[in-house]
């Protein structure tokens, strides 16, 4: 609410992020209302996939407008999240997830940084192998690279999105209440 909320019913079309995409000259506005709207998505996306106040959530995302709305979104909907660099290996990707006991995890098909493209996906896979405790794969298009999708556990964010309203409501939650690890 204090990140977004009062910032969009305020001043709704002021700028509340600018990405910088990987490719020199590519920028993105994106205004209060925009990013209410996008964390809302975000957040009825988590929940439809049964994630509840205090469940763990990972983010191996690549700098993408979207690890800013599931960072929020876990915030809105009192869920924990532990963001793994988008260049650690499935190894150290898989201890983190273990070790924060994530139920989720939130990943692109592909990153791109300094030109160079990071198999996110493949990656996430590795490290998910065999381990029971994470339950679905969120995948961000990030490229237009086809990775490999598992039924029943990998679901495309976009579409996902798409299934849901834009608006979420705020889980009031206390001071003392977990944010992230």
């Amino acid at each position: 609410f204090n990140c977004v909320d009062r910032h969009a019913a305020a001043t709704p079309e002021r700028t509340a992020l600018i990405w910088v995409g990987d490719e020199p000259g590519t920028y993105r506005h994106i205004t209060y209302l925009e990013l209410q709207r996008e964390v809302g998505r975000m957040a009825n996306v988590l929940r439809a996939q049964g994630v509840q106040r205090g469940d763990r959530v990972c983010v191996y995302l690549p700098m993408i407008p979207e690890l800013a709305y599931v960072m929020l979104a876990c915030a809105r909907i009192g869920a924990v999240h532990s963001v793994v660099f988008a260049g650690f290996s499935a190894e150290s990707l898989r201890q983190r997830i273990v070790d924060a006991g994530c139920k989720i995890l939130l990943t692109a098909n592909e990153g791109v940084r300094g030109g160079k493209v990071i198999p996110l996906k493949t990656t996430s896979d590795a490290a998910v192998d065999g381990l029971d405790l994470v339950e679905r794969l969120l995948v961000v298009k990030r490229t237009e690279t086809e990775v490999p999708m598992r039924e029943g556990r990998d679901l495309w964010y976009s579409e996902e999105r798409e299934k849901v309203r834009a608006t979420c409501p705020v889980e009031w939650m206390d001071a003392e209440d977990p944010l992230f690890i």
